[in-house]
This record gives C-alpha cells, sequence and structure tokens, in this order.
C-alpha cells in the first residue's frame, strides 16, 4: 500500500467550530499593531465617540475571555455632568495621598498627567458585581481569577479603542469604597477601573511614564525563566 500522502478536499470542520487557520500577514499585523501601539492615555481633545463605536468598543469586552465563564464585568457609562466633577475630586483627592505616600519622589508625581476625566468624550467605570463568590469554577484556590478577568475585557475594549483612532486611559487612582457609594454600587460590588474614552490628537509615541522618565520597560529576557524561579534559559535570549 502506497505510503504516499493522500491527496483530496480539506476535511469540513466539525460542527462547533472554526477552522484552524491562521490570519493573513495584514490582519496579523494589524492585530500586533494595535498591541504594540496602545497606549494609556491621559490628553484627550474631546469631541465625542459614536454611538455605534461605542457599542463595538462595548461588545469587544464583553467577548473577553473570563474564567469559570463568569463574565465579571458591569459597565456604567458615566454622562452627568456633575458625577464627572465628583469622580474628578475623588481622583484628585487619592493623587495627593499617593503624592506624599511616594516620599522622594513625591514632586515628580505631581507633575504627571493621571486622568483625563474632564477631558474625554466618554467615561465608563468597569466594576464587578455582588455574588462573586458563588463562581468557584477556577477561583477556588485563585479567587481573584475574577479581577484577571475583568482586566482582559478591559484590555479588549483598550484594544479596539486603538484601532478606531481612540484614545483610552485606565485611572485607579481611587477609593473603591468612596467610588461605590458615588455610583450607588450594591453591596459587595467593587470599581475597578475608570475608563476615560475619546479622541485625542495624538498617541504617545512611548508609553507615557516612559517619556516622562518615571519608569521604563524592562527586557523581555529578564523576565523569562526556564523550568525553575530565576534560572534563564539555556538558548537564545528574546532581546526585547
Amino acid at each position: 500500500m502506497s505510503s504516499e500522502p493522500q491527496s483530496g478536499p480539506t476535511p469540513a470542520p466539525a460542527p462547533g467550530t472554526i477552522p484552524a487557520q491562521p490570519f493573513t500577514e495584514a490582519q496579523r499585523e494589524a492585530v500586533y499593531r494595535a498591541i504594540h501601539e496602545r497606549r494609556d492615555m491621559r490628553h484627550f481633545s474631546g469631541g465625542e465617540v459614536a454611538p455605534e463605536v461605542l457599542l463595538r468598543l462595548l461588545r469587544a469586552a464583553h467577548h473577553a475571555p473570563s474564567v469559570g465563564f463568569m463574565q465579571p464585568w458591569r459597565f456604567i457609562r458615566v454622562r452627568d455632568a456633575q458625577l464627572r466633577q465628583d469622580i474628578h475630586a475623588l481622583v484628585e483627592h487619592e493623587r495627593l495621598c499617593t503624592a506624599r505616600a511616594l516620599g522622594e519622589r513625591e514632586e515628580d508625581f505631581m507633575k504627571l498627567k493621571v486622568q483625563g476625566v474632564l477631558d474625554a468624550a466618554e467615561v465608563l467605570v468597569v466594576a464587578m458585581p455582588p455574588g462573586r463568590e458563588a463562581h468557584v469554577f477556577g477561583r477556588r484556590t485563585l479567587p481573584e481569577m475574577d479581577v484577571a478577568s475583568a482586566a482582559c475585557a478591559i484590555q479588549n475594549l483598550w484594544l479596539a479603542a486603538r484601532a478606531e483612532g481612540l484614545g483610552l486611559g485606565w485611572v485607579s487612582i481611587f477609593d473603591p469604597e468612596a467610588l461605590a457609594a458615588l455610583l450607588h454600587m450594591p453591596v459587595g460590588s467593587r470599581p475597578l477601573a475608570v475608563l476615560c474614552l475619546g479622541p485625542v490628537s495624538a498617541f504617545y509615541a512611548e508609553p507615557m511614564l516612559q517619556q516622562e522618565k518615571w519608569a521604563s520597560r524592562a527586557p523581555l529576557q529578564d523576565m523569562l525563566y526556564d523550568d525553575f524561579w530565576g534560572q534563564a534559559g539555556a538558548g537564545a535570549q528574546p532581546q526585547a
């Protein structure tokens, strides 16, 4: 019997599956471009986000992976001007507290722009709902996977925003209990992020904190180990 590979039509994918084919080169480049050009934006140019674009972004966020398919994200669109002012005040209060806690870097920190709550076209608060303790699948030993899952939704929204030419900034400088009270959130829920979203005049060429000499990206090879913690790989190490 011949050992030559048999030619013929490619088998149809099984029901409920998608063919395991890579993207085209142009599609792959677009994905990696969004990843590498995504920036945590703090400077916005007003304007607006078209309703259909906002819906696309929220759908992208909602298609994020989540442990145990728990989908621990809720999105609060802040439309009231006074509520925005109140959120801005919470962030400013925490900014001062953070600056004092930084000690010798307080002056440098106070020079940084850390939010765009009053400038961005849209403000979205990402929060996790109460009752998350009922989700045990994948969380019995790692309960923080609800936070990790919600972060995946934020990253999806971030990358989609970059693809749409919109800036997004993740603000985490706030008292979560104060923000929860401000938004009338139920007991057991938790705000995770204030997202500033909207048109920008330009994207930073590199992360803003790197541009401002606050920190720099560590080499990838410093983050890679073989088999055991701290054991560098014996083969060639990537340089970026």
